[in-house]
C-alpha cells in the first residue's frame, strides 16, 4: 500500500484546531440604518442636480470628446439613477408619497464632484412648491470612458479556404461617478452625503479598430442598467440591516464544557448553558472565568445584552479572562447600536 505523507504545516493546523479551547458561532444582528430620517418626514422629493451649468458647457463638451462619451449619455443615465431611487423608495411603503421633481433650476460644474450645498431658502422653496418634506438630491453624475485595443490572430473561412489574419478587440471601460445628498428642511440638516461609483466594461471585435468599436453595441444599455442599480442601492441607506456576526465560546476545561459543546453544535444552546452554569462556582479561576464568559454568550444569543455585558465584565475583572476584555468592547458597541435602533423607531 502506498504510504501517504502529510505535510508538516497541515499537521500543525489540524493540531491547533483540535486543541483550540474555543469554537465559533454566528448570530443574526440588526444594525441601524446608516442614514436616519426624522419620523416627521412623510413625503420625499427626488431632484436631479447633475446637469452641468451653461457656463461650464464647453468644459463638459470637451470632456465628452476626450472620454468618447455618447451624446446625452450622462443626462439619460442620471435619469436612470433617479428612477432606480424612486422605484426603491416607493417599494418600502415607508413614506406617504415619493415624487420626482423635474426642474433644471439647479445645475453643477459637471466635473464629477460635489457642488456647493443648496441654501436652505432654496430647499424650503422646492419643498413647498412640490409639497414634500425632504429632498434626495443627485448632486453629481459623471461618466469617464477609455478604449483599449488588442490584436489577436484568427482564422477566417473564405471561398478560397482558411485565411490567417488578425482580429481587433476593443474594450470600453466606463467609470460612473455619482454623489448624493439628503436635505431635511424641517431640522435644517443634511442627513447624508455619499458617493457611489461603478465600473462598466463592454467589448467588441472586428477586422480593424473602427469595426471593433462599432461592434460595442451594449455599452449604453450596460451603463443605464448600472446607473439604475446605483439608485436602488442608494435608497437602502435609510434601511436597517440584518447581518451575521461571529463569536467564540469556550468548549474545553471540564467535561461539562465538552458536553456543552456537543449540545451547542446540535442547536441546544439552553442545554449547553445549564452545564456552563454548573461551572460558575468551580474552584479553579480559569474554569470559572470561562463559565462566566459563556454565560455572556448565551445571554447575547437570547438578546439580553446588558446581562451579557455583566457576565463578560465579571469574567475579565474577577477571573482575568483575556478574551472577555475584547468581548466587553464588542458588547458595548452592540448596546450602543441597539439604543440607536430604539431611538430611530
Amino acid at each position: 500500500m502506498k504510504k501517504i505523507i502529510i505535510p508538516l504545516f497541515v499537521i500543525i493546523i489540524i493540531f491547533l484546531f483540535s486543541c483550540s479551547s474555543m469554537n465559533y458561532l454566528t448570530i443574526g444582528v440588526t444594525e441601524p440604518a446608516p442614514v436616519y430620517l426624522s419620523k416627521k418626514i412623510q413625503t420625499i422629493g427626488i431632484l436631479d442636480r447633475s446637469l452641468p451649468a451653461d457656463k461650464n458647457s464647453n468644459i463638459n463638451i470637451l470632456d465628452k470628446i476626450l472620454t468618447a462619451e455618447g451624446p446625452n449619455l450622462d443626462k439619460d443615465a442620471a435619469q436612470k439613477s433617479v428612477n432606480g431611487l424612486f422605484d426603491e423608495l416607493k417599494s418600502y411603503n415607508k413614506f406617504v408619497d415619493v415624487k420626482i421633481i423635474n426642474t433644471e433650476d439647479f445645475r453643477t460644474s459637471g466635473l464629477g464632484v460635489f457642488p456647493t450645498v443648496l441654501a436652505w431658502e432654496q430647499v424650503d422653496k422646492v419643498c413647498k412648491q412640490n409639497n414634500v418634506d425632504a429632498i434626495f438630491v443627485l448632486s453629481y453624475f459623471d461618466t469617464d470612458a477609455k478604449i483599449e485595443y488588442s490584436i489577436n490572430p484568427v482564422q477566417l473561412k473564405t471561398p478560397l479556404g482558411v485565411v490567417n489574419t488578425v482580429e481587433t478587440q476593443a474594450s470600453v471601460f466606463t467609470y460612473i461617478k455619482t454623489g448624493w445628498r439628503i436635505y431635511d428642511p424641517i431640522n435644517k440638516i443634511i442627513c447624508d452625503e455619499y458617493s457611489i461609483n461603478r465600473n462598466v466594461v463592454t467589448t467588441g471585435k472586428g477586422i480593424n479598430p473602427m469595426k471593433a468599436a462599432e461592434a460595442i453595441i451594449g455599452r449604453k444599455e450596460a451603463v443605464f442598467n448600472s446607473s439604475n442599480d446605483i439608485g436602488h442601492e442608494y435608497a437602502t441607506r435609510i434601511l436597517e440591516k440584518n447581518i451575521r456576526v461571529s463569536r467564540e465560546y469556550f468548549v474545553r476545561g471540564t467535561d461539562n464544557f465538552k458536553i456543552g459543546k456537543r449540545r451547542a453544535q446540535a442547536g441546544n444552546w439552553d442545554g449547553a448553558a445549564e452545564l456552563w452554569e454548573k461551572e460558575l462556582e468551580n474552584p479553579k479561576m480559569k474554569i470559572a472565568g470561562r463559565a462566566c464568559y459563556n454565560m455572556a454568550i448565551i445571554n447575547e444569543i437570547n438578546g439580553n445584552l446588558d446581562e451579557a455585558l455583566n457576565w463578560a465584565t465579571k469574567s475579565f475583572t474577577d477571573y482575568n479572562n483575556k478574551p472577555a476584555l475584547r468581548y466587553i468592547n464588542t458588547l458595548k458597541y452592540r448596546i450602543n447600536k441597539e439604543n440607536q435602533l430604539q431611538r430611530n423607531n
